[in-house]
């Protein structure tokens, strides 16, 4: 008997950046409805001065920071969970290095090589073991931190360089603080990057469908690699911005802000399963959860308040990141 022809499986396109959806138009209608809810309930109380709006972006540069870094890490159908601790180790070694009478030049290579470092181990380890990056960087998280407060055995490192001051310190230019423009210059290359650019392409391919990316002839392993060398390097910057705010390094530095970071990148549009990432829906994400813990703090809401909320936002953020049912 003659058997019967198998059909041909259906070809799978790579992903484009595409039209934008609403969920990635929302997270500008609810930063717009923020500002003017607490606007009108605690507007009298300062929020609406000029101090308080500059101190919400120079207060959230260092999470819009690792939020950039974080949308490649997520596009690329990937997540990591040791951003946090890492920008604490990159900001102890750097001050340490500093102290060690290395200067400025070698104080950020130090911490920079730290987030290199981490970001390789963390690659490593998801492309080569093929262990899943949600195990490999809760386990990073775990082990950098307890590596930050070993190093120091919790007391902070203070730095006291000048040119350190300039550069990540809470001053500013002209009327802009410098951590903002961090933020916003930081941004602006993550935008470039991602959706102009070859490499961004091949993220946004190897977050979609891997399979496809790879007969496209995209190494999805390297790239994937660089994506998580380009969130241990943003960690290790968003590190440097809080010792240079503070004017010290501690040991706890970044605790919490992974998830800050993945509500940002989810509510500003990028999808949380990989293949679709946008750079501007994340850093107004980033503005709006700053906004959030500003104005609760006006408010008069105690920790406790505020951690509620922010366990509100996340799982808001997952709930918008979702993939819709077919």
């Amino acid at each position: 008997m003659q058997s019967k022809a198998e059909p041909m499986p259906q070809q799978r396109r790579l992903p484009t950046l595409g039209r934008i959806s609403w969920r990635e138009n929302i997270v500008y209608i609810c930063f717009a409805g923020v500002l003017v809810f607490f606007a009108l309930t605690i507007g009298d109380k300062g929020f609406l001065t000029v101090s308080n709006l500059f101190n919400i972006a120079r207060t959230t540069a260092m999470i819009a920071v690792i939020s950039v870094a974080m949308t490649f890490i997520i596009s690329s159908g990937e997540l990591d969970l040791s951003v946090g601790s890492t920008a604490a180790l990159s900001a102890l070694v750097s001050a340490l290095a500093i102290q060690a009478g290395y200067g400025f030049v070698g104080g950020v290579i130090a911490g920079l090589l730290c987030g290199v470092a981490v970001g390789l181990v963390n690659g490593f380890f998801v492309t080569v073991i093929s262990i899943p990056s949600f195990l490999v960087t809760l386990g990073m998280m775990q082990l950098v931190r307890g590596i930050d407060m070993r190093i120091t055995y919790t007391n902070p490192v203070p730095v006291r360089n000048e040119m350190f001051d300039a550069v990540f310190g809470p001053g500013t230019i002209g009327v802009v603080p410098i951590l903002f423009l961090w933020a916003l210059g930081v941004a602006a290359v993550g935008h470039i990057v991602l959706r102009y650019t070859p490499f961004g392409r091949q993220v946004l391919a190897s977050g979609g469908n891997r399979v496809a990316a790879r007969y496209s002839g995209i190494n999805t392993n390297r790239t994937k690699v660089i994506c998580f060398l380009i969130t241990g390097m943003g960690a290790a910057l968003a590190g440097m911005l809080w010792t240079g705010m503070m004017g010290t390094a501690r040991y706890n530095f970044g605790e919490g802000a992974e998830l800050a970071a993945i509500a940002a990148v989810i509510l500003g549009g990028t999808s949380l399963f990989g293949g679709k990432g946008t750079i501007v829906g994340t850093f107004v994400g980033a503005l709006l959860i700053g906004t959030i813990n500003n104005g609760l703090i006006i408010m008069g809401l105690d920790v406790s308040e505020q951690m509620m909320v922010a366990g509100a936002i996340i799982v808001l953020a997952v709930a918008f990141g979702r993939k819709p049912a077919r």
